[in-house]
């Protein structure tokens, strides 16, 4: 499976250019799109995902032209987007079943056989006879998972997943999409830097509509290991100093006091220590410096 995406750019009719010249080349494994919230991540995914179309740039899947030839891709597509309506007196059984029907399984055991292991393999067994206007916000976010893997797609994109977990939930999610992962290509796109630590091989961080990034997280954090240094600073005037004397990767309270963290080759001054590099300096370095451009 090979998704590459080729100089795409779009702008809206109030003119916001949520794309510009976006290039992309996306292998058979978890793939994470992180960058801000506005950073095109989600017009992105709708691109991919033929809800909308770009101005220009192209868009090819295993061949098949993204843009041209909608239906193809429909047919091995599988999505969850950031917000996903339901009917909500509809129990999760009825609706996957419903659903299967729209994505073409009309043949009746074979469709019981998909929507019976897909509630297994989410978790949902126990609970899908209820009307899923009583599940939380986990329970969706996997029936959501359930609903996007009928009829074996071949990509799967995930809009924000984990965004308003609470942690326990978080994890049980990135377990399930790590298990989905090992067959499929997955793209997810977050805001989450632990989400794409945890779950992705390769990534890209993109802001303002384009990639500041593409690569191996590991490999990122290896390139930034000796050069990130750490100090508690007790007011605002220290901060501001440090602020302004060197490159800042990112300010944290601890305790109460603030943390900062900032990029150099060499120790900056007394008080600061040397600490491991990690995906959240990567990629606050990036667009730190996208936003110097």
């Amino acid at each position: 499976m090979a998704l590459v995406i080729e100089g795409l750019s779009k702008t809206y009719p109030n003119g916001v250019q949520a794309l510009k010249n976006l290039s992309l080349s996306i292998g058979n494994h978890m793939f994470g799109l992180l960058g801000p919230n506005g950073a095109g991540k989600s017009s992105l995914m709708r691109t991919i995902a033929t809800l909308q179309e770009p101005d220009s740039g192209r868009i090819t899947l295993d061949g098949i032209d993204v843009v041209k030839q909608k239906d193809e891709v429909r047919r091995v597509l599988g999505y969850l987007p950031q917000e996903f309506g339901v009917y909500p007196k509809v129990s999760a059984l009825d609706l996957l079943n419903h659903l299967a029907v729209l994505k073409g399984v009309v043949h009746k055991g074979e469709r019981r056989e998909m929507v019976e292991a897909l509630l297994n393999q989410t978790n949902l067994w126990d609970v899908r006879k209820k009307a899923l206007t009583t599940f939380s916000g986990g329970m969706k976010q996997r029936f959501g998972i359930a609903q996007a893997l009928l009829a074996n797609p071949r990509l799967i994109i995930v809009d924000e997943p984990t965004a308003g977990l609470d942690p326990a939930e978080r994890n049980r999610f990135l377990n399930l999409l790590a298990s989905i992962g090992r067959d499929v290509t997955v793209v997810l796109s977050t805001h989450i830097v632990d989400d794409v630590r945890e779950l992705c091989p390769r990534m890209a961080i993109i802001a303002a509509g384009q990639v500041l990034l593409e690569g191996s997280p590991n490999e990122s954090i290896v390139a930034l290991q000796g050069q990130v240094w750490s100090k508690q600073v007790d007011d605002d005037v220290e901060l501001r100093a440090i602020e302004s004397a060197y490159r800042l990767i990112s300010t944290h309270l601890v305790g109460g006091k603030h943390e900062v963290r900032v990029l150099s080759a060499d120790r900056p001054a007394e008080g600061f220590t040397q600490v491991a590099a990690g995906l959240e300096d990567v990629y606050f370095t990036r667009l730190a410096g996208q936003a110097r451009h």
